[in-house]
């Protein structure tokens, strides 16, 4: 039988994830609080939207998809991230109500970036940021819906967050160097994702998460993570590892395309239930209190 490499990231993540087991620990536990602080503010849950983009009208419904998880992450008091997007409709997300953090792509034209920056703080966004994990494509600078991207340094990224004054998050992080850059530039949260396997042989996000941690000790950044998650065994996993909070992605598109946002919200509000109670099963009473204890790697 023919050996055949295995190069594709999201099965080296989806294998990684499955390898790491959990440890129950029932006496002196109680019902957890799945509470969580991010960027200054409290959430009902660590599970966090993904930053989609472009996504239309499912099912002949009234709202696009970026609307429809919105007003679910308001609705589950989660934080809510887009992506990719003009500003008009950038403005429909932040009409719902949702805390949500605008992710801008490394546009060519800087201008641009500034724009979406400036009118994200001009209409109530509660955070930007960068996906820095879309700078190159394999045939030089990435090209994404037509529009070209470019390279981003350590200045511009300052720049960026010295004049929006909104907590910044830096994505696509997925070593130790890029995390200690961003928290050089004054980014307030970096998102560790290797963005659903763009790099093949992509380290999985939660191997390199412990790395991540230890570096960024006492700098005050927080760690967000996302890729293949898809239940609260995973999220549970995640913040063992060292996250402060966990996205779902691709996960959650079957439930959002068939019923919108009551479909998200249940999905949230599973994957969160599911997460307390591995929690209380494991002896962790708060979502700052787990670490990796009760996890076999």
């Amino acid at each position: 039988m023919a050996y055949t490499r295995l190069s594709d990231a999201n099965e080296i993540n989806e294998r990684y994830m499955d390898s790491i087991l959990i440890k129950e620990r029932l006496i002196d536990s109680v019902n957890a609080d799945v509470k969580t602080t991010l960027l200054g503010e409290t959430f009902d849950t660590p599970v966090l939207t993904p930053a989609f983009s472009h996504l239309g009208c499912f099912n002949g419904r009234a709202n696009n998809g970026l609307v429809e998880y919105s007003l679910a992450a308001k609705e589950c008091n989660a934080l809510n991230f887009v992506g990719m997007m003009e500003n008009d409709k950038f403005k429909e997300i932040v009409d719902t109500g949702a805390k949500t953090v605008r992710i801008v792509k490394p546009y060519k034209d800087n201008g641009k970036v500034r724009d979406q920056f400036a009118f994200a703080k001009e209409v109530g966004a509660f955070g930007i940021g960068m996906d820095i994990d879309h700078i190159f494509g394999t045939t030089g600078y990435d090209i994404v819906v037509g529009e070209e991207m470019t390279f981003q340094t350590e200045d511009m990224l300052r720049s960026y967050v010295e004049t929006y004054g909104l907590p910044f998050v830096v994505k696509g992080v997925l070593s130790v160097e890029d995390a200690v850059k961003s928290a050089k530039v004054g980014a307030k949260a970096v998102i560790v994702s290797h963005h659903h396997g763009r790099l093949p042989y992509a380290v999985p996000p939660m191997m390199i998460l412990h790395d991540i941690k230890a570096a960024l000790a006492g700098t005050g950044v927080e760690i967000y993570v996302d890729c293949g998650i898809a239940s609260g065994a995973d999220v549970y996993k995640a913040l063992a590892l060292g996250a402060d909070a966990v996205a779902v992605g691709r996960s959650m598109m079957p439930s959002l395309e068939k019923e919108g946002t009551p479909g998200v919200v249940k999905f949230i509000d599973d994957v969160t239930k599911e997460l307390r109670f591995i929690m209380s099963s494991t002896g962790f009473s708060s979502i700052k209190d787990i670490d990796d204890s009760a996890i076999v790697i």
